[in-house]
């Protein structure tokens, strides 16, 4: 169970950073919820992986911690919340520029800056 859940991590994680890499925004916006999924398979994962426990402290044996529940469900929520804004920048960069590249050219130093002719 642990290796699968590793494995999981590793190809989110590993996926993730190949597409916010790409030179697209979509890529980018969809390399990061990859990479989001990871960290919260890590958080969840990081209160031992039981199954059918109590996830408060009892008196039962095997337990299962709330802490990192809590902090899954925090950050899905501020994930979801921060994703509605990049695709609204990027939406909105694309109107403005009918274009969707993520890098912008370097400049020649040749050319005025600010249509100003020398």
């Amino acid at each position: 169970m642990e290796f699968l859940v590793a494995s999981a991590i590793g190809i989110l994680t590993a996926a993730g950073t190949y597409m916010v890499l790409r030179l697209r925004t979509f890529p980018v916006i969809l390399g990061m919820s990859l990479l989001t999924y990871a960290v919260n398979v890590f958080l969840f994962a990081s209160g031992r992986l039981t199954i059918s426990a109590p996830p408060i402290l009892t008196d039962a044996e095997v337990y299962t911690d709330p802490l990192p529940q809590a902090l899954v469900l925090t950050a899905i929520v501020i994930s979801f919340g921060m994703t509605a804004v990049v695709v609204m920048i990027a939406l909105g960069a694309y109107l403005g520029a009918d274009d969707d590249h993520v890098d912008d050219p370097i400049p020649n130093p040749d050319t005025p800056v600010g249509g100003d002719t020398p």
